[in-house]
């Protein structure tokens, strides 16, 4: 039987590049959207020509895979039913801006394979869009996911952000219940970085950032409220109604791999991690660059560790023939009783308070 790995497309355009977005982005017209579309294309079918594994998850991510409009999204799917193995069921996920998925045809896409929306919202508040410099009002997002599901989507995320500029625990509480209220099945909700590149960062000793102590606190209210509301925690970031969490991003934090074609966009197969460079031209050369081996003992505890469900002991020493060291161990139950993690004899994960401090924890532990 063939192995399952994830496909995953990067679409490098944007309208209006965000405050905040250190992502490979940026303007283009009709014509190179269809010269991007052709390319996207031949890629494709070069990647599939030697690929016999089934693909069990497609995520057309980007910048704004939406501009891309209704026809070549199609496209570029009907391309990759014809180069690859898709999974009868698989989930395909694709991601749009409220401000251009108003113009796409929700209907088609469904019929073409598409199955899972997510929309780029990170806030209901209008001046907090404001302050992101996102081009679509609060209203674009509730018409994009009305409209998605007049197309035949039930399968519909919406991303939040936490740590914005003059954000309270007020305005985010409206705004997770502005993403209730819209009925979607899943919410990405996040902790603003301010990243170097970006325009946030050669302003940010002018921004009006919550502290460390208050994102914490907003983080932690959005964890409980959420579940509150019925959306379970199952990564450090992403929550979902039971059922919905999200297959493609999930094979990531699993460690499975996963071929990924655009610029920027990284891969992990075969054992090797590669990745195309953040420059259209180089993409179209075909220039790739090696990034070693991956999936190794540490990889694999950091990535499992995202996840609420955790690390589990069976399957870590199932993969690499094993135990969990001892000293692993040791620390994790460390921070156990300190009430960052949870720990039993079958698996260990990190409570909603740790996962704040994980990055400072995995560098113990690992």
């Amino acid at each position: 039987m063939n192995s399952t790995i994830g496909l995953y497309f990067h679409i490098p355009f944007c309208r209006s590049k965000c405050a905040y977005c250190d992502f490979f982005s940026g303007k283009a017209d009709e014509a190179d959207y269809d010269r991007y579309t052709s390319e996207l294309k031949k890629k494709t079918e070069y990647w599939g020509a030697s690929a016999d594994e089934i693909i069990s998850s497609v995520y057309f991510g980007g910048g704004t895979p939406s501009v891309l409009g209704t026809d070549r999204l199609i496209d570029i799917l009907q391309c990759a039913k014809q180069s690859f193995s898709i999974r009868e069921n698989a989930e395909i996920t694709l991601e749009v801006n409220p401000e251009s998925g108003l113009k796409l045809d929700f209907h088609r896409l469904k019929s073409a394979g598409f199955n899972r929306i997510s929309i780029g919202m990170q806030s209901s508040d209008e001046r907090e869009l404001k302050t992101l410099g996102r081009i679509h009002s609060p209203s674009d997002a509730k018409k994009t996911v009305e409209k998605a599901k007049k197309g035949g989507f039930e399968n519909i995320s919406l991303d939040l952000m936490m740590g914005i500029p003059h954000q309270t625990k007020e305005s985010l509480k409206r705004s997770i219940d502005f993403c209730a209220e819209c009925g979607v099945t899943h919410i990405s909700s996040y902790i603003l970085k301010v990243e170097q590149g970006t325009r946030f960062y050669s302003i940010k000793e002018q921004l009006q950032l919550p502290d460390e102590d208050e994102q914490a606190s907003l983080y932690l209210f959005a964890v409980d409220y959420l579940d509150k509301l019925g959306f379970n925690q199952y990564e450090i970031s992403n929550f979902s109604k039971t059922g919905f969490e999200s297959r493609h991003n999930t094979l990531y934090w699993k460690c499975g791999e996963y071929i990924g074609i655009g610029p920027s966009a990284h891969s992990f197969y075969h054992g090797k991690r590669f990745y195309y460079e953040r420059d259209i031209q180089s993409f179209f050369d075909g220039k790739i660059t090696d990034d070693g081996t991956g999936g190794d003992e540490s990889e694999y505890i950091m990535l499992a560790l995202r996840l609420r469900s955790g690390l589990d002991f069976a399957e870590y020493e199932k993969r690499f023939g094993c135990p969990l060291p001892q000293s692993t161990y040791t620390k994790i139950q460390k921070y156990a009783r300190a009430g960052f993690m949870e720990c039993d004899s079958k698996r260990a994960c990190f409570t909603p308070r740790g996962f704040l401090v994980s990055n400072a924890i995995l560098s113990d532990i690992l």
